[in-house]
């Protein structure tokens, strides 16, 4: 579901040759673009989005890989940035890693604006979030006592942690007893947003 950069990079290709010229590429002028020299690695980042639902080829037919329209998408997907790792457990600092995730159409309401993080930790298990899984998160704030959310602290690092607000202060809580909350200032945190759905990872 999550996409590579290069994956990234080829599909908007093919998006842009086909709006420009009318016809799709071919596997040897994605390779030229991006100076791949086999063919074969070509067809297997090609391969990949054919399988992620992106993309769509008639098998044997020179010219025919094509995006698959939204309304085409047999999950009725989103595509949504994936914009990097957020740790549940010790903060780290969230980052723009160049991919995107497609997740199903009801994971986000309409119009919100949202975007995925991979989790590293396992402070959230007990909420069902761990290690290598994605969350997907709505970009809203304030948030209500209880939700789970993507705070920043300190204007660096970002975790997961379910929020409460207390007499004036704020408390991260984590859903693993064997880990400490976080309590600080209202002001020395941001609300990135709330975790509204996780799509476990099976591969870790």
């Amino acid at each position: 579901m999550a996409l590579t950069r290069r994956q990234r990079q080829i599909y908007d290709y093919v998006c842009d040759f086909i709006e420009r010229k009318g016809y799709s590429p071919s596997l040897e002028e994605i390779g030229r673009r991006f100076s791949l020299s086999s063919v074969a690695t070509v067809h297997k980042h090609v391969s990949h989005l054919v399988a992620k639902g992106l993309l769509r080829r008639s098998p044997n037919v020179n010219r025919s890989i094509e995006p698959v329209e939204e309304s085409a998408a047999p999950s009725g997907g989103r595509v949504l940035p994936l914009l990097g790792t957020v740790a549940a457990g010790t903060p780290i600092e969230a980052f723009d890693a160049g991919q995107t995730l497609m997740v199903p159409e009801e994971f986000v309401r309409r119009g919100a604006d949202a975007y995925a993080l991979k989790v590293r930790g396992d402070s959230m298990i007990d909420e069902q979030i761990r290690d290598g899984d994605f969350v997907i998160v709505e970009k809203r704030d304030p948030a209500e006592n209880g939700e789970v959310v993507v705070a920043l602290l300190g204007g660096e690092g970002a975790t997961v942690k379910k929020l409460y607000r207390e007499s004036g202060r704020v408390r991260l809580q984590p859903a693993n007893p064997a880990v400490a909350p976080i309590v600080l200032d209202e002001g020395d945190l941001r609300i990135q947003g709330v975790v509204v759905a996780v799509i476990r990872n099976l591969r870790v």
